[in-house]
């Protein structure tokens, strides 16, 4: 971990009070050493991930990490709380936090730095050794692991030596359990997992041998050790990859956070279902099964919305750079040629180097073809996320099929759902042996792509045309109330979980009216982007006019909302609400309503999917947009100060009671 983490990174006297500070605190540090870019980007990926799961852990630990593409080198920065900091952990707050950037898509490098640090927190001594310390270069260096490893060895030799002599001792083999750990980043808590799993085991005098299933791909347990153990802990928040090779096994399934915080308890589970003889229920069809994104521990025994949400969302998001690639070129090709450049001669047959039309046509064309593949992968990945790759390729011929038969954004749900059924089905079938190895490249594939194909051309693709057509009609057909109540509920949605799933269901509702323009359809896709900016730009506009009701790292978070709001990037305004959701999310909602509503009743378009303020000249009635956005910026912002006025008011209120009342009251209220 050499050159992840210097003095200049390390903070022995942290003064945050919250988790927000905590990390702008460090990751100031970082953009002063030059491996951040873009402080509030970087923050704003910081709190995204945070608001997935929190990453607190037990005995005074937070270890905030993400992925970012402000990241200019994996970078670690290290901050020591005297008061501690609260990052969710059952036990308390932290005093050991841990910030951790890596560039977008370094996902050895992320893997690297987080699993060895992972690892060596479970060390009592490490983490000792980090409250001690008070100098930073030589924290910096420990954290390096630099420090003599002779330190450690004998304790991990006199435990193998244990181990060894009582099994000796009482003529029998340890008992031996594998494992395998993940979590939805694949990294953090995978690690911590597996090594809190290893050292209960060294602890207990079992052998225990784990497998991590990070997001860059996993190394897999050695059969004979699979075969050779007692029993299997799945320790996962994912689906676990290849279950079968565990059939027959006694198997404790539980969440990742389970083998961090009682692994003694989960070995001794293991132990009790050995001796009755509990045997897992996976079958061979699950060879091929196990790296969609799951939605909590064992997504194969979550609820059936839960899994379908998880499923559909795996879809939109391996679309939306499709849409956002696609969209900002055709609506940047309408800047520069008008809307009427979307009939132009294609480029490939005429094209003159000086004409800005020419131009125009050419990104509007890549731009097309971009879009034209929405449908297709959103089924895709739709299937891929409910049976893995096999599913991918019935998934794709699904959603092709629902363009042919002009079914459009509709028949890609249906198409992804109806592939990844199918796979899942077939893999449930037991196959033999020697068929196993082609299954999941021939078999499968050709299977599902010739049902999908013969369900979405005979069976249901004509009826969710013309559904898809009598929603198109619904869609152009809208005035007055009714317009006006969609832009209502859209609204709504847009602004309750602020990137989340509903968030996503309204955009990709919006964006898939785009592969097929109407002016209903471009209505929708207005009042979807107006409402997302409305809640960090009225969070913005709150912290500006009432400061003393905001935090200063608050007052600084507003800063960056101006900017995420204006460009249609909602997540600004995760902070505040996580810090303050009953107070928050109620108002911004109430605002983005007003902005829905309002953009739908003034009749406003839009042809792009992305941009905010910065594709206005793409907008019908721009003038008349920008009130709307204006109107429910001020409603949210009116709420919020109103709300948060009336929480500090209270406990004046009661001081003053106190201080005006009875000796005995105010003895009462100084205690």
């Amino acid at each position: 971990m050499s050159e992840l983490i210097t003095a200049e990174l390390v903070d022995l006297d942290l003064s945050a009070t919250t988790k927000d500070a905590a990390a702008r605190s460090l990751a100031e540090r970082m953009v002063a050493a030059h491996r951040v870019t873009d402080l509030d980007g970087f923050l704003a990926d910081v709190a995204a991930r945070e608001a997935q799961m929190p990453t607190g852990l037990d005995d005074g630990i937070g270890i905030p990490h993400c992925r970012s593409e402000h990241v200019n080198a994996p970078t670690l920065a290290f901050g020591r709380s005297a008061a501690g900091i609260d990052f969710g952990a059952a036990d308390g707050p932290a005093d050991l936090i841990f910030l951790i950037a890596a560039p977008a898509g370094a996902d050895d490098d992320h893997l690297t730095i987080l699993s060895g640090l992972a690892r060596r927190l479970m060390d009592p001594e490490f983490t000792a050794a980090l409250r001690a310390g008070t100098d930073p270069a030589a924290v910096a260096a420990l954290i390096r692991g630099e420090e003599p490893a002779e330190e450690h060895a004998p304790e991990e030799e006199r435990a193998e030596d244990t181990e060894s002599e009582t099994a000796e001792a009482t003529g029998s083999a340890p008992f031996r359990i594998v494992a395998v750990t993940s979590c939805p980043t694949g990294i953090a808590h995978t690690y911590m997992a597996a090594e809190s799993l290893a050292a209960a085991g060294r602890a207990e005098g079992v052998e225990v041998t784990v497998e991590t299933q990070g997001s860059a791909g996993f190394k897999k347990l050695d059969a004979g050790v699979i075969a050779a153990a007692d029993a299997v802990i799945w320790a996962h928040d994912v689906e676990v990859r290849e279950k079968a090779r565990f059939r027959g096994k006694p198997l404790v399934d539980v969440g990742v956070k389970a083998g961090i915080n009682r692994p003694a308890e989960l070995i001794a589970e293991a132990r009790r279902k050995a001796e009755r003889g509990e045997v897992a229920a996976v079958s061979e069809a699950d060879d091929d099964r196990g790296s969609g994104d799951g939605d909590g521990s064992g997504a194969d025994h979550a609820h059936f919305g839960v899994r379908l949400r998880t499923y559909l969302m795996s879809g939109v998001s391996y679309m939306v750079p499709f849409v956002a690639a696609g969209g900002l070129l055709i609506a940047l090709s309408f800047a520069i040629g008008g809307y009427e450049i979307a009939s132009a001669k294609s480029v490939a047959d005429h094209f003159v180097w000086g004409e800005a039309d020419s131009w125009a046509a050419l990104l509007n064309q890549i731009g097309s073809a971009a879009f034209a593949f929405l449908v297709p992968v959103l089924a895709g990945y739709i299937a891929y996320g409910m049976a893995d790759r096999p599913a991918l390729v019935p998934g794709f011929v699904g959603g092709s099929i629902a363009l042919t038969v002009n079914a459009g954004f509709l028949g890609g749900l249906v198409a992804g759902l109806l592939a990844g059924a199918v796979v899942m089905a077939i893999q449930r079938v037991p196959v033999h042996a020697t068929l196993r190895g082609i299954m999941p490249v021939l078999v499968i594939p050709l299977i599902a792509s010739a049902v999908v194909g013969f369900l979405m051309f005979i069976v249901v693709g004509k009826p969710i045309a013309s559904l898809q057509n009598a929603l198109t009609d619904w869609l152009n057909g809208l005035s007055g109330s009714n317009a006006v109540i969609l832009g209502v509920v859209l609204g709504l949605m847009m602004c309750f979980d602020m990137g989340g799933p509903l968030n996503k269901v309204a955009y990709a509702f919006a964006v898939g009216g785009l592969a097929d323009p109407t002016d209903g359809s471009l209505k929708v896709m207005a009042a979807v982007m107006a409402a997302g900016m409305v809640p960090p730009l009225a969070m913005a506009l709150a912290t500006t006019v009432r400061k003393k009701l905001f935090t200063k790292t608050e007052r600084e978070n507003g800063r960056a909302a101006w900017v995420l709001g204006a460009s249609f990037i909602t997540e600004g305004a995760i902070p505040f609400a996580a810090a303050d959701p009953l107070r928050v999310i109620p108002s911004v909602m109430a605002g983005g309503a007003v902005t829905g509503a309002l953009s739908m009743a003034f009749g406003a378009t839009l042809r792009a999917p992305h941009g905010g303020v910065f594709v206005v000249p793409l907008i019908g009635e721009p003038f008349l947009y920008l009130l709307a956005i204006a109107a429910g910026t001020l409603v949210a912002t009116a709420l919020v100060v109103l709300l948060k006025g009336a929480r500090r008011a209270a406990p004046d209120a009661a001081g003053e009671a106190g201080a005006t009342g009875s000796d005995d009251s105010r003895v009462t209220v100084a205690a």
